[in-house]
């Protein structure tokens, strides 16, 4: 049974609108609440708007050790395709991994506009050095689970309490992101929809670098880099998610088509 059953933010979401469809990834070891507040202003604007939970995410930590990129990516195209049977065009926007993701299923399917918001291409400092050794080095294998030392990197003080994520990292799926950060960075000449980069300044998990790099490498017909100088990592829920609300539903109104 999910330990998040009855928590209602931490539930997939789907808010009927027009014909301009908005698919929300979250992050790894996330659930929708990560994008329910996008989401819901979102739909706001009258877009029609579908909030995912990747496989292996909103239950158990258990449950996400076995899977891993394949899942996700598979997961996040047939959300797209059940969207895209509903509306005439569809965006996407993703969270962390969501971030990632996004930008993958931009290169696999015919997506009108994508945003990232602080996807990480690699991890630094000690998060990054613990990453190393626990998926490549020499704990590769003998590590289960990492504790999310300090919980989730927000620092709005109400949403790091609210946020319904596992308190843990199994480390096989971690490798699995590893990977997955690799692959979406060779990708990144290939991902030529209108891209719309978000990234925190002070963020403790995806270096803001990470943004420059995409920036730098990303084949996007229109590319438009913002960086929040109060946000940590989750962006779309942190001190700055009504700017991070409003550039996205800008942007997504000038590329999403309405009959």
């Amino acid at each position: 049974m999910s330990m998040y059953a009855g928590v209602r933010d931490a539930q997939e979401f789907d808010f009927a609108g027009d014909d301009r469809g908005v698919l929300c990834i979250h992050g790894f070891t996330g659930t929708p609440y990560e994008m329910r507040f996008l989401g819901e202003t979102l739909a706001a604007r009258g877009m029609t708007v579908r909030g995912i939970a990747l496989p292996g995410h909103a239950t158990r930590v258990q449950d996400l050790e076995p899977l891993g990129m394949i899942a996700w990516t598979d997961a996040v195209a047939a959300a797209f395709d059940e969207l895209a049977a509903r509306c005439r065009s569809v965006a996407v926007v993703g969270q962390s991994m969501g971030g990632l993701l996004a930008m993958h299923l931009a290169t696999r399917r015919p997506v009108a506009a994508a945003a990232s918001l602080a996807a990480p291409l690699w991890f630094e400092g000690l998060s990054g050095f613990v990453a190393r050794v626990t998926t490549r080095g020499p704990l590769a294998g003998k590590v289960r689970y990492l504790p999310k030392l300090g919980g989730s990197d927000v620092r709005a003080a109400d949403a790091r309490r609210a946020n319904p994520s596992y308190r843990a990292f199994p480390v096989r799926a971690l490798g699995q992101l590893i990977a997955f950060m690799d692959l979406v960075d060779d990708a990144l000449p290939d991902v030529r929809v209108p891209l719309l980069v978000l990234h925190g300044e002070h963020d403790h998990t995806a270096p803001v670098a990470s943004a420059a790099r995409i920036a730098e490498r990303v084949g996007a017909r229109e590319l438009r880099v913002r960086i929040l100088p109060r946000s940590f990592h989750l962006v779309a829920i942190d001190e700055e998610r009504t700017i991070v609300a409003a550039e996205v539903g800008h942007f997504f109104e000038r590329h999403l088509r309405a009959r």
